[in-house]
């Protein structure tokens, strides 16, 4: 297998970070599989044209079926609104073509598990874009929780923190309104932290939380990209539909407890995506803020030297790092994504399923609704009864 070629739905935040990787994946990764860019969709003909000529994609299409109509396209990227994702699934499952979709995979769970099944009846390759679990510093979290160096895990504590939408006057883009996003901060930000606790610790087996969203108007938006909007002076206003922020409590399988918090009401944060793991040897934290770096203390140091200490995770003894820079060269948010189609592309040409795919999308959105029915009853929910 020399070559993937990919069609792709969406041009924007997502398509952007997505075409980077296509782009870029062979000039580090020259052994890898080339994903080759066919086709981007787009509802906007001058928006999708753009972004066609400044991505590098050979071409463009304005209705995503027609993607499915080529028989030069293996792989569908869907990275459209939420709301989108389920119908252009099921399609792509039924015509064969293998899927990587961003999450959450769609605005309910059952439609999510529609989606897993769709792709698994078809027998096609399915992953999922929890892109933060492919920073080295993240996956030498999960290799020292995996040998056994932190003992046993009693704590993971998580918090993903934005300010994007603090101003009451920011207009009311498509990620305040339930019916295309699905929820808010709890599905956006909080849906990496449930990811990263489910790869780094474990399922979950409970939960109890809290929401609120604090601005309940908002003018409507005269245009809108990726996570910036223009409105109008005297524009009229909409209901917010999605929670601002929501906080949670867990119990995993393995006897942890966990705490999450997901804002984007907090003045100063721009991306703060942080965890911290506490077991009987030691502990972990991380701020993907500063995402090359991983705090890590271990109980059986020395006593004159006991305290975290500051692990650079850019040597070539951290995954994927042999590709890039002489050590110490950092890197960065894209490059998550361009590991991403690394392990994609890795799956596709070993015939088998990459990781994360669908089955992680569907336990992360079981979480979700978990959380959300505890919201509206008020009650510990176990996950079981989603």
């Amino acid at each position: 297998m020399k070559q993937i070629n990919v069609g792709m739905v969406g041009y924007k935040f997502m398509g952007k970070a997505h075409s980077h990787a296509y782009r870029d994946l062979q000039m580090f990764f020259p052994n890898s599989v080339r994903p080759a860019m066919k086709l981007i969709c787009g509802r906007d003909e001058a928006g999708v044209a753009q972004a066609a000529d400044q991505f590098g994609w050979e071409g463009y299409v304005t209705d995503w079926r027609e993607l499915l109509k080529r028989d030069d396209i293996d792989l569908i990227d869907i990275n459209a609104p939420s709301d989108a994702h389920k119908e252009i699934a099921l399609a792509a499952a039924k015509a064969g073509k293998h899927l990587f979709c961003e999450k959450p995979l769609a605005l309910t769970l059952p439609d999510s598990r529609e989606m897993l099944r769709a792709a698994e009846e078809a027998g096609i390759k399915h992953m999922v874009g929890f892109n933060y679990r492919f920073a080295p510093a993240v996956l030498l979290a999960k290799k020292l929780i995996d040998e056994g160096r932190l003992g046993q895990i009693y704590h993971f504590r998580a918090w993903f923190l934005q300010d994007w939408i603090l101003d009451p006057e920011f207009p009311l883009v498509w990620r305040l309104q339930k019916e295309i996003a699905g929820s808010g901060s709890h599905g956006d930000l909080g849906a990496h932290l449930i990811d990263l606790a489910h790869f780094l610790v474990g399922d979950m087996t409970e939960v109890i939380g809290m929401n609120e969203t604090f601005i309940k108007e908002r003018p409507m938006p005269a245009s809108m990209t990726g996570l910036s909007a223009k409105g109008s002076k005297d524009a009229p206003k909409g209901p917010v539909t999605v929670d601002d922020a929501t906080l949670f409590m867990s119990r995993f399988a393995n006897g942890a407890v966990g705490s999450f918090e997901a804002t984007r009401f907090a003045a100063g944060h721009r991306c703060t995506n942080s965890f911290e793991i506490n077991g009987s040897k030691g502990s972990l934290k991380f701020d993907f803020e500063r995402m090359n770096e991983l705090q890590v203390y271990f109980t059986d140091d020395a006593d004159d030297v006991q305290g975290f200490r500051r692990v650079l995770a850019t040597d070539p003894a951290h995954a994927y790092m042999d590709a890039w820079w002489p050590p110490g060269h950092t890197i960065g948010y894209e490059h998550t994504f361009i590991h991403e189609v690394v392990e994609l592309m890795q799956a596709l040409e070993e015939d088998r399923q990459p990781v994360p795919n669908f089955v992680d999308g569907v336990k992360c959105q079981e979480v979700l609704e978990a959380v959300d029915r505890s919201i509206g009853e008020r009650r510990w929910v176990k996950i079981d009864e989603v």
